[in-house]
């Protein structure tokens, strides 16, 4: 019995990493999650991974590097949150088509999107590698972090569209079931970064660890493109598709503004409390979060990845016709992800010490990580199932109500708590660390109420 079970399992998990094409309407829906689940979560620990020796390494050349990096980052998240938001409109509206077993409409929509992230992405290049001196300073970043930092800044900001096109495409993929092609891009993308990062750090210092993130992301998305136009997935583009067609691209910008929204009201609530540290904490403190903010990466973007088979599994099965089906697929996804975070709680309450003493050993800059570490990981459980259930309204093409979540969680509570926390009771950093697992458990309960109200259901995209 005991054999046949883990064969059963290896067969699952086989099957799930080479990417064949499965109806995720039928059959099993814990198979389903797990099918999508296992190359999603490994899609995106690998960034974790490459996360956590990115700081590693730029750890080695001083606080003033640990901030430029963090604070840049924070910047950046907005551009993620951009791409983010037309990964997410790609991935709704591609995995209805799929569901309604209409993958010519699909394959029309991902070029119609690829457009919009191409212009959208060449513009942020621009005004990034402009005004990525006036970044750092609006940031709160102090003189030797401007000076060390700009060159680094300016590249990551300046190569915009690259970030655009890795995640969108990869929508794309997830949206029509193939999490495995998604994986492997990515995968492509952070083992090339973690092989060059060290190696341009110690040629180029602080701005080589950004060139050979353009490098590492820039080869994933080659890697998506040759498998994208290569015709043989279940996303088969011709080139008459890329004749613009108007209202499909409105229709996915319908849904991208807000998902876009979505995550930039998310992101930006990051922003004013990177840059509250900064100024009630200086430079070791600011050092100490972002430390923590990349262990916490480490173990969200996997739970991520599981959030993300959410999304395929509403979309596809609302495109069938199985609302019920919807459902289960998102109760189940989020049962899984709610027992890993409770787990990853568990490792950041009892090992804090252990964990941030492997990046640094300044002792100012460790009190403040494992204060951080300890306070913003008491939430992780509330994280796990509020990302389920805000991906599934997405997956559904719900990305409205979302938005309003995150404005009201981040920007009406969170921020206004951190600030009273902060400075009205002067417990500085501290009071921006508690915020966090505060408003995030807020926002998981108010996710849940809204996901069980049930009106994403008939959302027609």
């Amino acid at each position: 019995m005991f054999i046949s079970q883990i064969k059963k399992y290896w067969s699952i998990i086989c099957q799930s990493l080479k990417g064949e094409a499965v109806d995720y309407t039928e059959g099993s829906i814990s198979r389903a999650v797990v099918l999508l689940a296992i190359p999603m979560i490994l899609e995106l620990s690998l960034e974790s991974v490459f996360a956590i020796v990115d700081i590693f390494f730029v750890s080695k050349l001083g606080a003033a590097a640990i901030a430029t990096v963090g604070l840049t980052e924070s910047v950046i998240t907005i551009i993620y949150s951009v791409a983010i938001g037309l990964s997410t409109a790609a991935t709704a509206i591609v995995a209805r088509r799929i569901g309604e077993k209409d993958p010519e409409q699909a394959a029309r929509a991902g070029v119609q999107s690829l457009w919009i992230g191409v212009v959208t992405g060449s513009i942020l290049c621009l005004l990034g590698a402009l005004f990525a001196e006036q970044v750092l300073r609006f940031m709160g970043a102090s003189e030797e972090v401007v000076i060390q930092g700009t060159p680094f800044t300016r590249i990551m900001l300046g190569t915009s569209v690259i970030i655009m096109l890795l995640f969108l495409i990869n929508g794309i993929f997830r949206g029509a079931g193939d999490a495995a092609m998604a994986m492997k891009s990515l995968w492509l993308a952070s083992i090339i970064n973690i092989i060059l990062c060290p190696l341009f750090i110690s040629w180029f210092g602080l701005k080589g660890a950004a060139m050979a993130t353009v490098i590492g992301r820039s080869s994933g998305v080659a890697f998506q493109c040759y498998h994208l136009f290569k015709g043989d997935g279940v996303i088969r583009i011709q080139w008459s598709y890329f004749r613009p067609q108007l209202e499909l691209a409105r229709s996915i910008i319908s849904l991208a503004w807000p998902a876009t929204l979505q995550f930039i009201i998310a992101s930006g609530s990051w922003i004013v409390l990177a840059r509250l540290v900064a100024e009630t904490g200086g430079t070791e403190a600011s050092a100490g979060y972002q430390i923590t903010i990349r262990n916490i990466v480490f173990f969200i973007l996997p739970a991520w990845g599981l959030s993300n088979a959410a999304a395929t599994l509403v979309g596809q099965n609302l495109g069938a016709g199985k609302p019920e089906r919807a459902v289960q697929s998102v109760l189940l996804t989020a049962k899984y992800n709610a027992v890993f975070m409770s787990l990853v709680t568990l490792l950041f309450l009892v090992f804090p010490h252990a964990i941030i003493s492997f990046f640094t050993s300044d002792p100012t800059i460790r009190q403040y990580a494992e204060q951080s570490l300890r306070i913003i990981g008491a939430g992780y459980i509330f994280y796990g199932i509020g990302m389920v259930m805000i991906q599934a309204l997405n997956g559904a093409g719900d990305t409205k109500t979302p938005t309003w979540i995150n404005l009201f969680g981040f920007w009406l509570f969170q921020i206004p708590l951190a600030y009273f926390l902060s400075i009205g009771l002067d417990l500085k950093s501290t009071g921006a660390f508690i915020a966090i697992p505060v408003a995030e458990t807020l926002i998981a309960l108010v996710a849940v109420y809204y996901f069980y109200l049930g009106k994403w259901k008939k959302i027609v995209v």
